[in-house]
């Protein structure tokens, strides 16, 4: 049976302290790892700094950097900085992003995001073994020679500190099949979103096992981060209400994130055999009718994405998420209270077997 972890993303908006006064109770209630996105956001690394130092056990996930407003190197750093302050649990999730961010708010070209996720998992491992780092990819040539620009003076250096992990677990969120594949041949942990556990081998299961024959037996068996929206309730409005979440979330990226013919998520409807709904909920989207939208996206759809019913029925999707080979489901609870969330944290993490 594989092995679930519990885990918790943390939100953009409320008040932080607060929000972290409060993790020491879902710690206590089982969550195994918490995850802070970044987006155009705060920055995630010092937010989990401060969360490093107010939890003990949870691991610690970037949820997700960006990799390209960071250098390579300097994302190993950062991913041993975390490591040592955290006591060896920090997880670095990484990503492409997209060129709205990338190209609009750091003002950095988006292109070859494949290449690139595979030289920055090859240049943090180096680092990591504190080797002198010494890399002539594609993309990125360390030291930086006159031949590829640099003035000549660039040295091959390797991290002055000792990590304590010389391989710390690394990440790709990715949904597209070459990034897929790339996510199970060269990294710990693949995470995709909108994820249906009936329809990983429709949606992925091609690129997982491509990548996983590639794949180095030193990494281990890949595993499979998700997000999922959860409330164990037999109260119709409050299961509604939850669903209606769920709804609205699915169609913000199916239908706008991107514009027509360029939106990766709608492209994974279709993956999942919804290519007639992915149409019709982008239409919508994109002419600014959003509650229409939300209203298209089909029933089984937001049910299999998500953890929301009764305790039993609960159970059941956990499983399908266990047997589609998940190891770890960021859980968001839309119940309304501290006390009722922490309540039913406890009731996941004995679901979960934890």
């Amino acid at each position: 049976m594989t092995s679930l972890k519990l885990g918790m993303p943390i939100n953009y908006a409320g008040d932080f302290r607060e929000t972290i006064n409060n993790l020491a109770d879902f710690e206590k209630a089982g969550v195994q790892r918490i995850t802070v996105p970044e987006a155009y956001s705060f920055d995630a690394v010092s937010q989990l700094g401060y969360i490093a130092a107010k939890t003990e056990t949870m691991e610690l996930q970037t949820g997700i950097l960006p990799m390209y407003s960071r250098t390579p190197t300097n994302l190993a750093m950062t991913a041993a900085g975390m490591d040592y302050i955290s006591g060896g649990r920090f997880v670095l999730g990484i990503g492409a992003s997209g060129p709205q961010v990338v190209e609009g708010f750091h003002g950095v070209k988006y292109d070859y995001p494949l290449g690139r996720a595979r030289e920055h998992a090859d240049i943090c491992r180096q680092v990591w073994r504190r080797e002198k780092v010494n890399y002539q990819g594609k993309h990125y040539t360390l030291p930086l020679d006159v031949e590829h620009g640099g003035s000549g003076l660039g040295k091959s250096l390797k991290i002055i500190n000792h990590p304590i992990r010389e391989r710390i677990p690394m990440l790709l969120a990715a949904i597209g099949p070459k990034n897929t594949e790339l996510a199970a041949e060269k990294f710990e942990e693949f995470q995709p979103i909108l994820f249906n556990p009936e329809q990983i081998d429709a949606a992925f299961g091609e690129s997982l096992a491509a990548g996983r024959a590639k794949r180095d037996p030193e990494l281990g068996e890949l595993g499979i981060v998700v997000q999922s929206t959860a409330r164990i309730s037999d109260d119709a409005d409050e299961i509604h209400r939850a669903k209606e979440l769920v709804r609205h979330h699915a169609a913000l990226y199916i239908g706008g994130m991107g514009a027509r013919g360029k939106n990766f998520y709608n492209q994974l409807a279709i993956r999942y055999g919804y290519a007639d709904e992915a149409k019709l909920i982008q239409d919508l989207y994109l002419d600014g009718k959003k509650a229409e939208a939300a209203a298209a996206v089909p029933d089984d759809l937001v049910d299999s994405m998500s953890l929301i019913g009764s305790k039993s029925h609960v159970a059941e999707r956990v499983d399908a998420f266990r047997q589609a080979g998940v190891t770890c489901i960021l859980v968001s609870s839309t119940a309304s209270s501290h006390a009722e969330r922490v309540t039913e944290t406890e009731q996941l993490r004995d679901i979960f077997g934890g």
